[in-house]
C-alpha cells in the first residue's frame, strides 16, 4: 500500500479512514448479506457464482477466499477506481467532507496556471476539432473519409473524433480569440512557433483527430491521421505535463465499466482499432500509444480485470510485441490470452474486411491459451525439417513449458510435442526437469516451487498447512487483536517465525505497537508498504478466532514455531544416516542415530 510521505499526516489520513465505513463505500458496488458478525457477497474483482467477498464492520476489513483480494477502504477505492493511494485519500475526503489544506495549496501552486490551463485548453481544442468535422464544409472530406472506413457517427461522437483543417492558424485564432495562453498551447504540442517571425501556427494540419484521454477522461493528448498522402501517416501530441505515453491507456475510460463487468480486458496497439472494435461489440478495449505496455500500463490493467485478451497486428513486430506483453502482464498477475488475427492483418484491416461479427466471435471469441501462441512464435521462420533448427524448437518449447503452473497444461503440450515429433513422453519428462533444475538455479529463488519432482513427475497438489505455519497465522491473529498477547511473544521468541512474509509482518507490528498505536487491523494494514504483505495480514486479521486466548494454546502455539527449526534439523540428520547406511558407514550411522535420540528428547522436553 503506497504512503503519501510528507505530503499529508498519518493523523489526517486515519481521520478520513475513521471517518468512513467501509460497509457503506462497499455497499455502492457490492449486495452485501449479514452472516454472523461479517457481511458477505459477490467478489466485484471477479467472476463468481458463490459469494466469497466477506467485509467486516468491526475490523473495517474486506478479503476474498476466492481471489485473495483484501485491505480497507482505501485499498477498496484504489482497485475499484484504478486510484493511487493518494487518490483514495481524496476521494473518501470529499466523500465525508474533510479539507485536505496541505495538499490543495500544494495542487493550486501545480495545477492552477499551467497544468489546468493544458487540460482545458486540450479540452477546447477537442471540441473545436469535433465542431469543424461535423458541422462544416471544411469538415467534408474527412468525414466522408470516416464513413468510407466504416466510422458510424455514432462511434465519431462516442469517441469525439474531429478534423483539424489543412490551415495555418485556425486553432491559433480560435485559442487568441479565448485568451488561451499561446506558450502553453505550444507546450503541449497543438501549436508551434515560427522560426523567422515568431507567429504561432497549428502543428496538426489536415488531419482526423482522435483526443487521448487519462484514466479520468480529462483530454490530454490527440493523434492525427492524415488526409491525404503525406508523412508522417500518424502524428501524436509530444509528451508533456499532462501527456505521458507510458501512463495512458486510449480509451480506457470509456471500457473501465465493461472491463470490471467482464473482468476482463482486450489489449489493442492502437487507437483506430479500440473504436472499430467497439462497434463490434468489444466494449472492454483499451491500447497502448504505439510503444510497448508499461509496468504502470499492466498495473492499470490489473486493477481493473483479471484477464486480459491480447490483439496485437499479426506481423513480426506485432507477434513480438504480444509476447514482451505476455511476459509483463503475467508479472501482475494477469490471466492472460492471445487472439490471433491472419497473418499481414490488423484488427482495423480484419473488421474491413471480414466484417464486426467474424472478429467478435472468430477473433476476440476464438482466442488461445499464451502456451499455444509461444509454440507458434517459435516456429516462425524455422525448418522444422532441419534436425538442428528442430531440436532447437523442441527445447525452446521445453523451456516455456517450465513455467507452466499446472500438471495438466505441462502434460497436455509434452503430449501434442510427444505426437507430433514421435518423441517418447518419458524423455520429454526427462528433459524438462532438467531445464527446470537449471532454470531454478539460474533464477535462485522460490517462485518455482510449485513443480518438485516426486518419483519421476511433477506435482502441483496442494497440501494442507503444516502445525508451525498455522500456529504462526494463528498467533498473529491474536497479536493483532490484542497488544498483551504481541508483548508476550516478543519477550519468548522475539521476530522467529518460520515463514518470511510473518517475520516481516511481525516486525512491522512490533514496530507499530512500539509506537504507541493501540490494536486496530486496518490501521496497521494501512501502514504496510508491501502489497503481498498486505494481503497476507487482511487474510490473517480476518480470521475467525475466540475471544480468549489460553496460556496453554499460546504456549502450543510458540512451541509449534520454535520446534520447527529443530524438527527440520531433524530430518536432516535422519538422511545422513541414511547415506551412511547406504555407503556401509554403519560407525557413522550409529553415532548420527545417537544424535537424533538426543534431540528428540530435548524436543520433548
Amino acid at each position: 500500500m503506497k504512503k503519501m510521505g510528507n505530503r499529508i499526516s498519518e493523523d489526517k489520513v486515519e481521520k478520513i479512514r475513521n471517518s468512513v465505513d467501509i460497509v457503506d463505500v462497499i455497499s455502492e458496488y457490492v449486495q452485501l448479506k449479514k452472516q454472523g458478525r461479517n457481511l458477505i457477497g459477490l467478489c466485484p474483482f471477479h467472476g463468481e457464482k458463490t459469494p466469497s467477498f466477506s467485509v467486516s464492520p468491526e475490523k473495517q476489513l474486506y478479503h476474498c477466499f476466492g481471489c485473495g483480494a483484501g485491505g480497507n477502504v482505501f485499498s477498496f477505492v484504489m482497485a475499484t477506481h484504478g486510484y493511487e493511494f493518494l487518490e483514495s485519500v481524496k476521494h473518501l475526503a470529499r466523500r465525508v467532507n474533510i479539507d485536505l489544506p496541505e495538499l490543495e495549496q500544494n495542487e493550486k501552486d501545480k495545477t492552477s496556471t499551467e497544468y489546468n490551463l493544458m487540460v482545458s485548453g486540450s479540452e477546447l481544442a477537442a471540441k473545436l476539432y469535433h465542431h469543424l468535422l461535423m458541422n462544416t464544409e471544411q469538415g467534408k472530406n474527412a468525414f466522408q473519409y470516416l464513413k468510407e472506413r466504416g466510422f458510424t457517427e455514432e462511434m465519431i461522437s462516442t469517441f469525439s473524433l474531429g478534423f483539424a483543417p489543412n490551415t495555418w492558424d485556425t486553432l491559433a485564432h480560435f485559442f487568441e480569440k479565448r485568451k488561451v495562453p499561446l506558450n502553453i498551447m505550444e507546450q503541449i504540442g497543438l501549436l508551434a512557433k515560427r522560426d523567422f517571425d515568431g507567429k504561432y501556427f497549428d502543428r496538426f494540419r489536415d488531419r482526423v483527430m482522435f483526443p487521448i484521454w487519462n484514466k479520468d477522461g480529462k483530454i490530454i493528448g490527440f493523434g492525427g491521421r492524415i488526409i491525404g498522402n503525406e508523412q508522417p501517416k500518424y502524428l501524436n501530441s509530444p509528451e508533456s505535463k499532462i501527456f505521458n505515453k507510458s501512463k495512458i491507456l486510449y480509451g480506457f475510460h470509456i471500457a473501465r465499466p465493461e472491463m470490471r463487468k467482464k473482468n476482463e480486458a482486450v489489449l489493442f496497439e492502437g487507437y483506430v482499432d479500440v473504436i472499430t472494435a467497439w462497434q463490434a461489440g468489444v466494449r472492454n478495449g483499451v491500447a497502448t500509444l504505439g510503444t510497448a505496455i508499461t509496468d504502470e500500463q499492466a498495473k492499470l490493467i490489473r486493477r481493473n480485470a483479471e484477464t486480459v485478451i491480447i490483439c496485437y497486428d499479426s506481423d513480426r513486430a506485432g507477434l513480438k510485441a504480444t509476447y514482451r506483453a505476455i511476459e509483463i502482464l503475467e508479472a501482475h498477475n494477469c490471466h492472460i490470452k492471445v487472439a490471433s488475427l491472419p497473418e499481414g492483418y490488423d484488427p482495423d484491416d480484419y473488421i474491413q474486411k471480414y466484417g464486426l461479427e467474424k472478429f467478435r466471435n472468430e477473433v476476440i471469441g476464438a482466442n488461445q491459451t499464451t502456451m499455444a501462441f509461444k509454440m507458434n512464435f517459435l516456429r516462425k521462420g524455422k525448418n522444422l525439417q532441419n534436425e538442428a533448427e528442430r531440436m532447437k524448437y523442441i527445447e525452446d518449447v521445453l523451456s516455456e513449458i517450465t513455467s507452466l503452473s499446472k500438471a495438466i497444461e505441462r502434460d497436455h503440450y509434452l503430449r501434442q510435442l510427444s505426437q507430433e515429433f514421435s518423441l517418447s513422453l518419458d524423455a520429454l519428462k526427462q528433459e524438462l526437469y532438467r531445464l527446470y533444475k537449471i532454470k531454478k538455479r539460474n533464477n535462485n529463488s522460490h517462485n518455482d516451487h510449485h513443480l518438485p519432482k516426486m518419483k519421476g513427475k511433477f506435482v502441483t497438489e496442494k497440501k494442507l498447512l503444516p502445525a508451525f505455519h498455522n500456529a504462526e497465522r494463528m498467533l498473529l491473529a491474536y497479536m493483532m487483536k490484542d497488544i498483551n498477547i504481541a508483548c508476550t511473544v516478543q519477550e519468548k521468541i522475539g521476530g522467529n517465525f518460520n515463514i518470511d512474509e510473518y517475520h516481516a509482518i511481525v516486525a512491522h507490528l512490533y514496530a507499530y505497537y512500539g509506537e504507541g498505536n493501540e490494536p486496530n487491523s486496518s490501521q496497521f494494514i494501512q501502514r504496510l508498504n508491501d502489497e503481498k504483505l498486505s494481503r497476507i495480514a487482511t487474510e490473517i486479521a480476518m480470521m475467525t478466532i475466540s475471544e480468549q486466548l489460553s496460556e496453554q494454546e499460546l504456549n502450543d502455539y510458540i512451541k509449534q514455531i520454535t520446534n520447527y527449526p529443530k524438527v527440520i534439523e531433524i530430518e536432516k540428520k535422519e538422511r545422513l544416516r541414511k547415506e551412511a547406511e547406504s555407503r556401509e558407514d554403519y560407525k557413522m550411522a550409529a553415532n548420527i542415530a545417537m544424535e537424533i535420540i538426543q534431540m528428540k528428547k530435548e524436543l520433548k522436553h
